[in-house]
């Protein structure tokens, strides 16, 4: 039987990464990362203390590394006056395999908010994202 390693105590297996931006799918990522908060914020009292907390908006980011020529694909198919930050919105969906189970996690309604470029030896960029929410399963 194969067995995953554990990882700080976790069977983890990297599976799948599916991202498909204006029709083409793009391979080569080598990294995502998402959180979302609610921004709680603490009211407080004369004396210092917090007499009770309020909720302000859901906000969800995201931020994909993958290799400059996945970008330079994604560049060639827009127009000359268009930027990556013009690409319409599109989901990343995230499945992997934790204790046996397979977890799929979608970020929903991503836009790139930067476009860079950095030379390194791996080639890679990280750009930032914005999205509208996190299904966490």
């Amino acid at each position: 039987m194969n067995e995953l390693p554990f990882i700080n105590g976790q069977k983890y297996n990297w599976s799948t990464i599916e991202v498909c931006v204006l029709d083409q799918v793009l391979t080569g990522i080598t990294s995502v990362n998402y959180n979302d908060s609610l921004g709680e914020e603490s009211h407080y009292e004369i004396d210092g203390f917090p007499v009770f907390s309020k909720s302000n908006a859901y906000e969800a980011k995201a931020s994909i590394t993958l290799d400059q020529d996945n970008v330079n694909v994604i560049l060639k198919v827009l127009s000359e006056d268009e930027e990556l930050q013009n690409i319409p919105a599109f989901d990343i969906v995230v499945s992997y395999l934790n204790n046996d189970n397979i977890i799929t996690q979608v970020v929903r309604n991503c836009e790139f908010t930067t476009n860079s470029l950095l030379i390194n030896q791996k080639n890679e960029v990280a750009l930032d994202l914005i999205c509208s929410h996190i299904e966490w399963n």
